[in-house]
């Protein structure tokens, strides 16, 4: 496949316009697409690989990657395996959200972009669904949810708009995140919805990130845009909208739900003002900040292995097995160069992923009954946010498994 390769300092000046210098603030090496699960046919093939790089303006608060692959790609290149209600605990997370839209009066038209597997969207009486990836499309509709199979854009926007009407509420749930150009992708938001309408939508937290700790996992390709308050408040301005008000949820280890309008040129919100004021205390837009951050990572990676590779030489007859094959995992993975020499297997419980093989590591994924084949086999739990779930299904199939803790 060819690179999609736009400048870094071209990229933040087209999305946030800002004449403040773009400086890369961290390197995570090369890696290919993190929701990106290998058939075995495919084996002998190599997956496309970008530098993982994280670049920052300080000026508008933009964080985004330096290299923007391509969204088609990301999405439609390999069978895509991610749904989004693959988990208890995001069925409860998306029951909550869908009764936050409900009692904020939207009854008209709904429309979800990025609605994956249409659980969402599919709660609402008017909802309609748009996603990129063919095979999320094909699961949704076979549930009776109406899905365009698109990415999210003006021509999009319009043929909604002419097909149904223009929405009352506009939801997006991690995919925001995804768009290569978010100024682009809000213009669309800011032409389908209604006057009165709302856009909702849910992020990934850049200062939860860094808080947590859970960091080196967090960032991949399929996530060319990280969010804090100022760059959502500058961002949406930009595009004709603003923001009403936000919440930190305790999702993906914290996440921004944002609620924003049309423009109504009304000043900063308070809560806005001492969020930005928060978020630059904490130096999230000094340069200096993630040269300590950097290290603080590449210092975490090493102790790490160390410990691990430690474990494995007092117990080299031991099983490790990973629980998990989510993104995040792969670039976890990758990042401590951990593959299936050391790593025997990754569980999980979505049969789209069972079958298949982690990118470039080549780790088998298994079902979770694989626990039972071994009599104390490691467990290394790679979906943290679920961590606590995932251990006690675990034990209930092996009690004897130990675990390690990442």
């Amino acid at each position: 496949m060819q690179q999609n390769n736009i400048t870094v300092s071209s990229l933040i000046a087209e999305c946030v316009v800002s004449t403040a210098p773009v400086t890369k603030i961290l390197d995570f090496g090369q890696h290919a697409y993190a929701d990106t699960f290998i058939r075995s046919d495919q084996l002998h093939l190599s997956e496309p690989v970008f530098p993982l790089q994280v670049y920052l303006n300080s000026d508008s608060g933009s964080i985004q990657l330096g290299y923007v692959s391509s969204a088609k790609d990301r999405y439609n290149l390999y069978s895509y395996s991610y749904t989004s209600s693959n988990s208890k605990t995001a069925r409860s997370h998306w029951d909550e959200y869908a009764e936050t839209i409900k009692s904020r009066g939207h009854t008209g038209l709904v429309v979800e972009i990025g609605s994956n597997d249409g659980y969402l969207v599919g709660q609402f009486a008017q909802g309609v669904g748009v996603d990129s990836s063919a095979e999320m499309c094909a699961i949704a509709q076979a549930k009776g949810v109406t899905t365009i199979n698109a990415l999210f854009d003006d021509a999009t926007a319009d043929t909604i708009k002419t097909t149904h009407g223009k929405a009352s509420a506009i939801i997006a749930n991690n995919v925001f995140n995804h768009a290569n150009n978010p100024v682009a992708f809000a213009r669309s938001v800011a032409e389908l919805l209604s006057d009165t309408g709302e856009f909702v939508f849910e992020v990934p937290y850049w200062l939860s990130m860094i808080e947590s700790g859970r960091f080196t996992d967090m960032v991949y390709h399929e996530h060319p845009t990280y969010f804090t308050i100022k760059m959502a408040w500058n961002l949406l301005k930009s595009a004709g909208l603003e923001i009403s008000d936000f919440d930190v949820v305790d999702y993906h280890g914290g996440s921004l739900r944002v609620f924003a309008r049309l423009n109504t040129d009304a000043d900063m919100p308070v809560k806005i003002q001492d969020a930005i004021a928060k978020e630059t205390r904490m130096g999230l837009f000094d340069p200096v900040f993630y040269q300590n951050l950097q290290l603080k990572f590449e210092q975490a990676k090493i102790a790490w292995l160390s410990d691990f590779y430690h474990l494995l030489s007092e117990d080299p007859d031991s099983v490790v097995i990973g629980v998990g094959a989510a993104a995040k995992a792969n670039t976890w993975l990758k990042w401590h160069g951990l593959d299936s020499t050391v790593i025997r297997c990754i569980t999980d419980a979505s049969k789209h992923k069972q079958g298949k093989y982690t990118p470039l590591t080549r780790i088998p994924v298994v079902a979770d009954e694989e626990f039972a084949q071994h009599p104390q086999p490691y467990a290394l739990i790679l979906s943290w946010n679920i961590g606590e779930g995932l251990r006690k299904a675990i034990l209930n199939i092996n009690p004897n498994t130990r675990f390690i803790s990442q």
